[in-house]
């Protein structure tokens, strides 16, 4: 008997844990975009999350010495120098095209976003240009994401000669990661269609690491022994949450994000607290139908932080909502079929109360962490 306490215990250690890591939890994404400007000059605009270049000083503070911040400007211009030394045009050789901030501040097309405005000249520069932004990947850390766009947003024209020819950049996508290659201009960047597969891996990451999502899938489930009461849980889930996930995404509806942040707790403490009333869950695919809606506004943060343009946004959302699908079956594939062996190796096959409320009251105090300590 004693040893399912060890099955309780490896469940409420990883609420807890949930809860403790729930701070570290963040986008790590940046994105770019080139903007060729004419004679071998270039402008870029960098993007990237207020919160990760607050992390990003933290973890080299002892660079900033004993700069006034309060000061008008100081900030921006750290930042600006900051990004400008980790970013950069060279060719082959290694030789940096030399380059100038020119702002840095709000981006206006993003409310999750920072943009610090870069000019690069490669005019005496000779051979290829390639673009090596991995300093900023590796200041961001090993979960970072840098996504580079050619062209100004709304640039939908076909390929000019010079682009085709490889004389000048052409416009198009492309997710990168610590390790990968730098960007030879020269060559067509990926299409939306062909940057899904990233953006089904980030959706499978947002759920994975999605510490708040994990522990609402587990307590609604926490009841289930039988599979077509889980199959309807999930896919009431999966219908809202793709309504309010594609309606922010869309930037047809916009939810502060505290508000989301505050809704997604109160939907844990609830659905963890109403395990120790009812046993029912037949009923249940009611409460993930609802509360699904607010969850997806938690997904679509993830998508939108990745500062996906509207013409690459149906691909993108399709393989990211698909992304979020998988990783959402794979918590509960794991979790119930758990809980049914549990009950087979210590509870002849039924279901222990005290497990659920032990469970549920771990999952509660999660729930009560972030409505006052939000995951940043």
């Amino acid at each position: 008997m004693a040893r399912w306490w060890i099955f309780v215990a490896a469940l409420t250690a990883l609420a807890a844990f949930s809860a403790g890591t729930a701070r570290a939890h963040t986008a790590d994404i940046s994105s770019s975009r080139i903007v060729p400007e004419g004679d071998g000059r270039y402008r870029v605009d960098v993007g990237f999350l207020g919160a990760d270049i607050e992390r990003m000083f933290a973890a080299n503070k002892s660079s900033l010495g004993d700069v006034d911040l309060t000061e008008p400007g100081v900030i921006e211009a750290m930042i600006g120098k900051f990004i400008q030394q980790r970013v950069d045009l060279q060719n082959a050789e290694g030789r940096i095209c030399p380059s100038t901030v020119v702002s840095v501040g709000e981006d206006p097309t993003n409310p999750y976003d920072q943009k610090a405005v870069l000019r690069m000249d490669c005019s005496g520069v000779a051979g290829q240009i390639f673009y090596n932004p991995f300093a900023l990947l590796t200041a961001q850390g090993p979960r970072a994401k840098h996504l580079v766009s050619i062209g100004e947003k709304d640039d939908e024209g076909q390929l000019t000669e010079a682009q085709k020819m490889g004389r000048e950049p052409a416009p198009g996508q492309v997710m990168i990661y610590p390790g990968d290659q730098m960007i030879d201009l020269s060559k067509p960047l990926l299409t939306p269609w062909q940057l899904a597969p990233k953006f089904f891996a980030a959706g499978i990451e947002h759920i994975v690491t999605g510490y708040d999502h994990i522990c609402f899938l587990i307590a609604v489930v926490l009841w289930a022994s039988r599979a077509w009461p889980v199959v309807k849980i999930v896919t009431a889930f999966t219908i809202s949450h793709s309504i309010t996930l594609s309606l922010a995404a869309l930037q047809v509806v916009d939810l502060p994000s505290r508000w989301t942040e505050i809704a997604i707790a109160l939907s844990i403490i609830y659905v963890a607290i109403e395990n120790f009333f009812t046993r029912k869950v037949d009923g249940r695919w009611r409460d993930t139908f609802f509360f699904g809606f607010v969850h997806g506004f938690g997904f679509a943060s993830g998508l939108i932080e990745m500062g996906v343009p509207q013409r690459a946004i149906v691909p993108a959302l399709a393989s990211f909502n698909i992304g979020v699908e998988v990783g959402q079956i794979g918590v509960v594939l794991v979790v119930v079929p758990l809980l049914v062996l549990i009950d087979k190796s210590f509870f002849n096959g039924e279901r222990n109360l005290r497990l659920v409320q032990i469970c549920s009251a771990a999952v509660a105090c999660a729930g009560v962490y972030w409505l006052f300590f939000p995951m940043a």
